[in-house]
């Protein structure tokens, strides 16, 4: 027991400090190489701020503990709408605009509605494929209508055509410098794959002391711990009074957790979830949540902080059925 909770904090605290590095080295290896901007926002920063869950789930069903990693993406899913925008919502009211309701807030719900029909049987390769599929064709979406728009918001990023962006803030002024960015990222990745393998191993032990099933371990702490680096940086920007990004953010998170990572456990680790309350309530609350917060924002077009403390209420009955 106390094995498995040290090697889950120590992996958790890794996690967060090298995903940051990660996704930063990349969006400046990205530019060192002349990638098109557009492309970095929606691939390498979108893939990025998901390595954690990717990287955990994926391990967790190559090691036959698909639960676990089922788990992580309903309970990461849940986090970012509920716990992660709920707690910043309390910081500072989070306004949404039209354009984030018609078409982020549309195809995230949809992302994570398609995961859910999936996940009720057997995840299988051919889901994983279809999952994928289902990724590819939001790039294609995304790409095109980049085209034809002065300013898009592509899951984690607003990207200004015109050549300005948020990924000023991961570039920095100074240039990037490839084999510096290069050795960081790198290094950072194997910091996330290292710390991720800590994490599952962590979390099995507690499991198995605490007598609890992997798929509610999943949803709750490991969830929360590749969450985390999300609600820092939330709170960070609520803080500031900068929430523009904010949402575009954790809307797109749940779009790649859906669709990469529910397909890349689906190719990797194929088999029955084995963990019917995660397989069943927790995606019911999953779908519930997500559908609930994009009322929200199609009404008042903001996150108020009444939303918020819905939110939050959401996210601890959803723990308390699972737990139950």
């Amino acid at each position: 027991m106390l094995i498995g909770l040290i090697l889950s904090v120590v992996g958790l605290l890794v996690l967060a400090l090298a995903a940051d590095q990660f996704v930063r080295g990349a969006a400046r290896l990205a530019v060192v190489l002349r990638i098109s901007p557009i492309v970095v926002g929606a691939i390498v920063v979108g893939f990025g701020t998901s390595a954690p869950e990717l990287l955990v789930s994926g391990l967790a069903a190559v090691n036959g503990r698909l639960d676990i990693g089922v788990g992580n993406i309903v309970g990461s899913n849940v986090a970012n709408i509920s716990l992660v925008l709920g707690t910043a919502s309390f910081v500072a009211v989070v306004p949404v605009s039209s354009s984030v309701v018609r078409r982020d807030a549309a195809v995230s719900v949809a992302a994570v509605a398609l995961f859910a029909l999936l996940v009720q049987r057997d995840l299988t390769r051919i889901e994983g494929v279809v999952l994928l599929l289902a990724l590819a064709a939001w790039f294609v979406m995304v790409l095109r209508g980049s085209r034809s728009a002065p300013g898009v918001s592509i899951g984690s990023e607003q990207l200004d055509t015109t050549g300005g962006s948020e990924l000023d803030e991961l570039v920095g002024e100074e240039p990037p410098a490839l084999g510096l960015e290069t050795a960081r990222t790198l290094v950072s990745l194997l910091l996330v794959a290292g710390s991720a393998y800590m994490l599952v191993e962590g979390a099995e032990r507690v499991a198995e002391a605490l007598d609890l099933s992997g798929g509610f371990v999943g949803y709750t702490m490991v969830a929360v711990g590749t969450s985390a680096p999300e609600l820092v940086t939330a709170v960070a920007a609520a803080r500031q009074r900068q929430t523009e990004l904010l949402v575009g953010n954790l809307l797109g998170s749940n779009v790649f957790n859906s669709l990469a990572v529910g397909g890349v456990i689906a190719l990797v680790g194929p088999g029955s979830v084995g963990d019917v309350p995660v397989q069943t309530l927790g995606v019911l609350m999953m779908v519930v949540i997500c559908v609930t917060s994009w009322a929200d924002m199609a009404i008042g077009h903001r996150v108020s902080r009444s939303d918020g403390v819905v939110l939050l209420i959401l996210w601890l009955v959803s723990i308390a059925l699972l737990a139950g």
